[in-house]
């Protein structure tokens, strides 16, 4: 294939160690990558996600942001937050950039860098205001998509799609018990889905593991179950404000990975304005954990 090397990164994002969190492969300069051989490149690595950088000239990234696409070991998305927030953080470590901005097919999402108390740093991106979909009322069909029963779910909170650029159904669960001893059936999630406005499930309780987390989550899709999601976490987080799970601009915690030895915690907050949800940010830490170059 003509002898050609791309250099990369693997992190684990949304964990301060590494070898938690979820794990992602970034290509810093991907000029000269074909559609065809970004996913195949996708499926050689085996991750929920393998991102592609396209740097160009430095007036066109401060105007547009630094061109980026985003591809699972099956298709390429719109947008996916733990890839964001990864990228970014590559980006960020090269740079020394307070704000990277990447340029995704859902538009520009910026992304803000500090020093936590740790000297570590802290990423926050601000995805797209929320879009809230559709209620789902037939709750038998979701109790049977995850292996639970009716009474499994809340009854007070509603099961809703929310989209920050990927539409996901926010599943309330009662209780973590429930939660852990899920028997999620992809093919049956997959029909339901189809007949839907939501692209993915994701399933939430207010019983955590730690002391310091607000909600516990699980999101399982075709390529297995996925440590941490940012784009759920984002949509999750417009869902809690919204029906006042958590408060306006309230920082809140979503663990995630935990039954995967992966743990993650996704930093959210979203800001709600009459009945307006805006702002919604999601944030944490990265680790890079190695480095390689791919021999084509």
């Amino acid at each position: 294939m003509g002898g050609r090397s791309f250099p990369y990164v693997q992190v684990d994002v949304f964990s301060s160690r590494a070898l938690e969190g979820n794990m992602l492969a970034v290509f810093p300069d991907a000029n000269g990558l074909s559609d065809e051989e970004m996913q195949a490149i996708a499926r050689e690595t085996n991750l929920s996600e393998t991102t592609f950088v396209f740097p160009r000239g430095a007036a066109d990234e401060v105007r547009d942001g630094v061109k980026t696409r985003i591809f699972t070991v099956a298709e390429e998305l719109p947008f996916a937050g733990h890839p964001t927030l990864g990228t970014a953080f590559v980006l960020h470590q090269r740079t020394k950039s307070d704000v990277v901005t990447l340029d995704l097919k859902v538009g520009k999402i910026p992304v803000n860098f500090h020093q936590d108390e740790r000297g570590l740093a802290f990423g926050e991106m601000r995805q797209r205001d929320p879009e809230f979909g559709q209620a789902h009322e037939d709750r038998e069909a979701i109790a049977r998509v995850a292996g639970l029963t009716v009474g499994d779910l809340y009854e007070d909170l509603p099961v809703q799609t929310v989209s920050t650029g990927m539409a996901f159904a926010i599943v309330p669960v009662r209780t973590l018990k429930a939660l852990r001893n899920m028997r999620f059936s992809w093919a049956a999630a997959s029909e339901y889905l189809a007949r839907t406005d939501a692209k993915f499930f994701y399933f939430v309780t207010t019983e955590t593991v730690e002391p310091t987390s607000t909600l516990n989550a699980r999101m399982i899709f075709y390529n297995g179950e996925d440590p941490a999601t940012g784009s759920a976490g984002g949509c999750c987080a417009a869902w809690a404000v919204q029906h006042c799970v958590v408060g306006s601009d309230e920082r809140a915690v979503i663990e995630q990975g935990f039954e995967m030895k992966r743990a993650s915690r996704i930093h959210f907050r979203a800001t709600k304005d009459g009945a307006t949800v805006t702002n919604v940010r999601v944030g944490g830490h990265c680790v890079q954990v190695s480095e390689a170059t791919l021999h084509m």
